[in-house]
Formats: structure tokens, sequence, C-alpha cells
């Protein structure tokens, strides 16, 4: 959804994502990572749908589950069987409508 905010929130709004990875292996010969990224900004479930569908078309990614918090972070945790760049899981927020501020470390 290209066409920016939702629930009435301008285009320019701005939304923070946290990157944090942890590996888990379910199996010897399955290995899953699991990436938490923080979202900020999301306040419906139209917000989680838009940001779920554009990751979930990302190479790799198995599953992803919101734990959506109005007016403030959301925790947003991405399943997937390769390593995911903070530039591309960016893009895939950004395709949703919401812009991504980079963490200071």
């Amino acid at each position: 959804m290209p066409s920016g905010a939702c629930c009435g929130n301008p285009a320019s709004t701005h939304h923070t994502i946290q990157l944090n990875t942890k590996e888990h292996s379910m199996s010897q010969t399955i290995q899953t990572i699991q990436t938490n990224v923080n979202v900020s900004g999301m306040t419906c479930g139209h917000c989680v749908s838009s940001v779920s569908e554009e990751l979930e078309a990302l190479s790799g990614v198995q599953n992803v589950a919101v734990d959506l918090n109005p007016g403030g972070l959301s925790t947003v945790t991405i399943t997937s069987s390769q390593e995911l760049s903070p530039s591309e899981i960016g893009e895939a927020v950004a395709e949703a409508g919401y812009l991504v501020v980079a963490n200071e470390a």
C-alpha cells in the first residue's frame, strides 16, 4: 500500500523500527530465525495487515506475528528461514506506508 498512511495519519508521519534477531533451531535440519521489529504508529488491524502483507512477501519469511500496542511500540516478530537485512525489512515497512527511522545505538 504505497499510498501512505492509514487511520487518518498523514503519509509523512514518522514510524520507528528496532531490529533484534535471534536464531532458533527447530530441528537438526530446519533452522529458523526470529527478527523482532518495533514499529510506532500502528493503531489498528488495517495497519497490522498492511505491514504483515509486505513483510510476508519477503523471501524466506514463514510467519509474521504482531503484538499491536496502539499509540506505542508494536512488536512485530518475523520468522524466516534466512537472515533478513535491516534495509529489506525497512523497505517492506515503507511500502506499507510507514517511514522507517533508524535506531541510534
